[in-house]
């Protein structure tokens, strides 16, 4: 069963796995201005981003109210809103970032352990559930994580951490619909994915009925397959369907690969083809 104390355990693992890829980098080493997969963010835009991010979830969760105000604002303001963020972390090296991200993600964690599991926090959307707000942070580190880990050719051994992540890829079906102005069709889909340290983890969502091809309780009409980090990248669009060692079988489970969104926000574009571009979420 997971816990609220071990969610936020696993998210700070995650942490330190990409502080481990930076931390060494110096000041003004340029492998902070290299490109990564994201179309026009570099290695010091990711951490911006999460910089930014993990202090607005410490904000959410303390101050509650003025970040319901502060949210709303940052949302009304026309032009590209990751300018927030990205244009403070392109003006600082490369201490000056990691000091700022190392501060709101200390500040992030310890506002997280005052959180009751049953606690709602507002965020940029509807308000979140403690448990699924602290994976959506863990989703979003080991996300950003992985954009940083390709541009710098490192390599970074999948964990089984990415369970929170795949339930909550799993959770947000509906929402990758949603955000797209989109009926979720019928059809109940059957996943099973191979964990990084061999279990099988299990899951069903959708329903039957005649749309899908079959009556109602006739089961899964559709299934995915493979392992764990694949689902996991395609959900964070981090990595296009084709890439990745997934089986999808079925055509209501290939239109949700193709839509998948675990990240909050306006619709993702996804990531192309191997030697295609793509953009961040």
């Amino acid at each position: 069963m997971t816990t609220l104390a071990g969610l936020i355990d696993d998210l700070d693992a995650e942490y330190g796995s990409l502080h481990a890829l930076v931390a060494p980098l110096a000041a003004d080493d340029p492998a902070w201005d290299t490109v990564t997969p994201a179309e026009g963010w570099a290695v010091r835009d990711q951490i911006s981003h999460l910089a930014y991010f993990d202090g607005a979830a410490r904000r959410a969760v303390v101050e509650p109210e003025s970040f319901v105000a502060e949210a709303e604002a940052a949302l009304a303001v026309p032009g590209d809103p990751m300018e927030v963020h990205l244009g403070p972390g392109r003006a600082l090296d490369g201490s000056g970032l990691l000091a700022w991200w190392e501060g709101a993600h200390a500040g992030m964690v310890e506002a997280c352990a005052r959180l009751g599991p049953s606690d709602r926090v507002p965020w940029f959307g509807p308000p979140m559930g403690a448990l699924s707000f602290v994976s959506a942070r863990l989703m979003e580190t080991w996300a950003h994580g992985q954009d940083v880990a390709d541009a710098l050719g490192a390599d970074r051994p999948a964990t089984d951490r990415l369970r929170h992540i795949a339930h909550l890829g799993v959770r947000a079906r509906p929402y990758s619909y949603r955000v797209r102005g989109r009926e979720v069709p019928a059809g109940r889909i059957g996943v099973d994915l191979v964990a990084p340290s061999g279990e099988h983890w299990v899951w069903e969502v959708g329903e039957t009925g005649p749309a899908a091809g079959g009556a109602a309780g006739s089961g899964a009409v559709a299934t995915i397959s493979g392992p764990a980090v694949d689902f996991c990248l395609v959900v964070a669009q981090r990595r296009h369907l084709s890439d990745t060692a997934l089986e999808v079988d079925g055509p209501v489970a290939l239109e949700w690969m193709a839509l998948a969104q675990v990240f909050a926000g306006p619709p993702g574009p996804g990531r192309a083809p191997a030697g295609g571009s793509g953009t961040s979420g």
